[in-house]
């Protein structure tokens, strides 16, 4: 799995647990709510600034908290 689409992942799983839309996640982000959908599904590189702006502003969470998550761990499973 590549990069783009593990962050897209994440940002979905953070934004269904804390029920926002992606409209929501947008406008706290000042992004555009089509370009969350195609970060979201893996379509769209995203700045650094962008991407602080949807983690930080939009969904209220640390970098260091986005990627403890699982799938940016490397390591296979059952290891």
């Amino acid at each position: 799995m590549d990069m783009k689409t593990k962050i897209g992942l994440r940002i979905k799983e953070l934004r269904n647990d804390q029920n926002l839309t992606q409209e929501e996640v947008a406008w706290k982000a000042e992004v555009d709510r089509t370009f969350m959908n195609h970060v979201e599904n893996g379509k769209r590189n995203v700045s650094i600034d962008t991407l602080t702006k949807i983690i930080c502003s939009g969904l209220e969470t640390s970098f260091k908290d986005f990627f403890s998550a699982d799938i940016f761990n490397n390591k296979r499973r059952g290891k």
